[in-house]
């Protein structure tokens, strides 16, 4: 897989899952954006990211506002002249509201809806123009699209539904878009939003330990590279055997 000076915008590096694709995509050779709402967290990364000899950047961006997806593109563009991948890791999960539909308040769904769906849609729509052919998207999906359980998962098998229809609506381009989702991940959004529900889970996989956001950052890199270049609209299950779908 060779990604030297290839450029990557990554929503949500400034922890977590998002973090370490922003390390890992650096490591490979990558221009970095990181595109995360907290200054403090992205700042952070991307100085240690700096500190490797990586080309980095951070931009402030809320994925749940159209302008500033728009100007998150618009500034990658400027500093390194195009984009040639883009990981859609940003969502609201780790201090996430544990609700019914027949009692969350509408206004915090319709957010929640608009940054876990519509901000992977906002920051395609921003992103693509810029792309040149042989680009790539990576959605975060999750086990719980299939899983019927509250409006996270309902947002990733949105999420799952969106990654197909881009699929064939940026083929003609030659750009590929796919989606990772991941099982139960040793991250703190997990254990602050499913404490020991995630032990629980782990007990009735096949491979039983939680997964790692290294396990995540192999599967992406593989969905950019051009090993997967006959690839898109696929839900890439990295799930420790979760999920068995036929």
């Amino acid at each position: 897989m060779t990604f030297k000076d290839k450029v990557v915008v990554i929503t949500g590096a400034g922890q977590g899952i998002g973090e370490c694709y922003a390390k890992r995509c650096a490591a490979e050779g990558m221009k970095i954006v990181i595109a995360e709402l907290n200054v403090e967290q992205g700042q952070r990364v991307a100085a240690q990211i700096a500190e490797t000899g990586a080309e980095v950047a951070f931009v402030q961006t809320d994925v749940g506002d159209e302008q500033s997806c728009l100007d998150c593109a618009a500034q990658t563009v400027a500093r390194f002249g195009r984009i040639d991948y883009l990981i859609n890791n940003a969502a609201i999960f780790g201090n996430m509201k544990i609700e019914g539909y027949l009692n969350v308040e509408m206004d915090y769904l319709e957010k929640f809806m608009r940054v876990n769906v519509h901000g992977s849609l906002m920051m395609a729509r921003a992103c693509v123009p810029h792309m040149p052919k042989g680009g790539a998207i990576v959605n975060q999906s999750s086990t719980a699209a299939w899983m019927n359980i509250g409006f996270y998962g309902v947002a990733k098998l949105a999420l799952n539904g969106l990654t197909g229809s881009l699929a064939r609506e940026l083929g003609w381009r030659k750009i590929r878009i796919n989606a990772i989702a991941p099982g139960p991940t040793e991250t703190e959004a997990l254990r602050n939003t499913a404490g020991d529900y995630a032990d629980e889970l782990v007990k009735q996989m096949p491979l039983s330990r939680l997964g790692t956001p290294e396990d995540m950052a192999d599967a992406a890199l593989f969905l950019l590279s051009d090993q997967a270049s006959w690839i898109t609209g696929h839900i890439m299950n990295v799930d420790g055997g979760q999920f068995m779908r036929v």
